[in-house]
């Protein structure tokens, strides 16, 4: 049975992601030719090949990861290996880009029942009885 939401995938090329690895910040004295296993990752939204709706709606997300320039920064050191940092800041980007593809459908508002009008009618017809009630002194 075929579900009623449809995913679709987005795909960026790679030559649009800059990724570069960090040097770690250490005290002196530590070996400076290590290559910290950090990496940021940098995705250009205005410049890329998104379509423009994509790019709107990444530009309007309250994201702290995308800049004021349009431009997603991801930062990546959880794991050992450089080359598993790498591949999990490109799926978190993917993660963040994939979330403007396919946005929530606006329902549209559903007319009142026949009942719900009913009850209405009757709670606001009690009211106004009550209403009037209030000014008459009870004899």
């Amino acid at each position: 049975m075929p579900s009623k939401t449809h995913h679709r995938t987005i795909d960026i090329p790679l030559d649009e992601i800059e990724i570069s690895a960090m040097r770690a910040q250490g005290a002196g004295g530590q070996n400076v030719n290590k290559v910290s296993t950090a990496v940021h990752l940098r995705f250009n939204i205005r410049t890329s090949s998104l379509n423009e709706s994509h790019k709107d709606r990444l530009l309007a997300l309250s994201d702290q990861r995308i800049t004021d320039e349009g431009v997603i920064v991801i930062k990546a050191q959880q794991h050992r290996s450089q080359e598993k940092n790498r591949q999990d800041a490109i799926e978190r980007l993917l993660d963040l880009v994939q979330s403007v593809a396919s946005p929530p459908r606006s329902r549209k508002p559903t007319k009142p029942s026949f009942g719900s009008k009913q009850r209405r009618l009757e709670g606001k017809s009690q009211r106004s009885q009550i209403k009037a009630l209030r000014g008459k002194l009870v004899e």
